[in-house]
């Protein structure tokens, strides 16, 4: 970031004039500010607490992603006060039914650069352990959503069941599908089979096929098209609803307004375009809460609709939550 390199340049500057301990502690107060910071954020749904967790953030290039003029995009950025490469953020979702802890997607791991592979902190911060957990569900096999599974070859979540549709696992963990791909996304099937394949030597694969409950409480909902299986998750509890969207949506600023725009991650770049719609529409008219990936951390909203698209409205912060 340019604010940070005219930073480090001001304390460099200022060593000529600063005493060597004060230089010192200078730098240390810049390291700190380039190092991950545990995020968390803990509210209600009913009887059931929802804590967001930050993974950390990562730049995207989104005026050469989105399938849209490179400079129609930028301006729609700009009017979000936002710019390229924009700075997004990868989010997971733990969910505490007092019964059984399930956690929606797991963050990058080591899979999608430095920073990003930080949801463990966020968990601990939040008062969790990786072996408190009972369940995963995975939105789909992308990296930056099932890299945190593992660390060197081995399972994070010793005591959980991993839940994914049967047709991401069917695609992303073949090496025949792999050879087919194109040489640029091949490193998207190795880092599934990476993330996934210790859970299924340990059977601790769980695969659905549609719309299924997985605890109570929670069910699947097929948003194909992203990726071959990718899904979404209906979180209800006391007549409250959440929708998990995982990755029906990268850039709020441009793609609430204008939810026909795809992104060259999309599988089927039409069929990942429907499901936005089909799910906006329902979570707009049923006023339930929904919560993104890539949203701006915590990623936890409403939606309202509008002549031409969506309009996002975050949810209210609260500290008594």
């Amino acid at each position: 970031m340019k604010i940070v390199k005219f930073t480090r340049y001001l304390v460099l500057a200022s060593s000529l004039l600063l005493p060597f301990s004060a230089f010192n502690q200078a730098v240390a107060q810049q390291d700190s500010i380039d190092k991950f910071a545990p995020g968390f954020y803990r509210t209600q749904l009913g009887q059931f607490d929802v804590i967001a967790l930050s993974d950390g953030t990562v730049d995207l290039p989104m005026d050469k992603l989105l399938h849209q003029d490179s400079e129609t995009t930028k301006q729609q950025l700009e009017e979000s006060f936002l710019s390229v490469p924009t700075e997004t953020s990868v989010n997971g979702y733990l969910i505490d039914t007092d019964g059984e802890l399930v956690l929606i997607d797991t963050g990058a791991g080591n899979l999608f650069g430095p920073t990003l592979g930080n949801i463990i902190e966020s968990l601990n911060a939040a008062g969790y352990s990786p072996s408190d957990v009972d369940h995963i569900l995975i939105t789909h096999l992308h990296p930056d959503h099932v890299g945190g599974l593992t660390k060197e070859g081995n399972r994070v979540f010793v005591n959980a069941t991993v839940h994914a549709n049967q047709r991401d696992l069917d695609f992303w963990l073949s090496d025949k599908e792999m050879s087919k791909a194109p040489e640029a996304n091949k490193g998207f099937f190795q880092g599934a089979m990476a993330s996934l394949n210790p859970y299924v030597k340990a059977n601790k694969i769980s695969a659905f096929n549609a719309n299924e409950q997985i605890v109570k409480g929670i069910n699947t909902d097929a948003t194909h098209g992203h990726t071959p299986g990718h899904t979404s998750y209906i979180v209800q509890s006391d007549g409250e609803e959440m929708w998990v969207i995982g990755d029906l949506i990268h850039a709020g600023a441009v793609q609430f307004s204008h939810p026909q725009i795809t992104i060259d991650f999309d599988s089927v770049p039409q069929q990942a375009k429907k499901q936005r719609e089909r799910i906006f529409s329902h979570v707009a008219k049923s006023k339930a809460l929904m919560a993104g990936a890539h949203l701006q951390f915590p990623g936890l909203g409403h939606l309202r609709e509008t002549k031409s698209g969506f309009e996002w409205v975050s949810a209210n912060y609260s500290r008594l939550r």
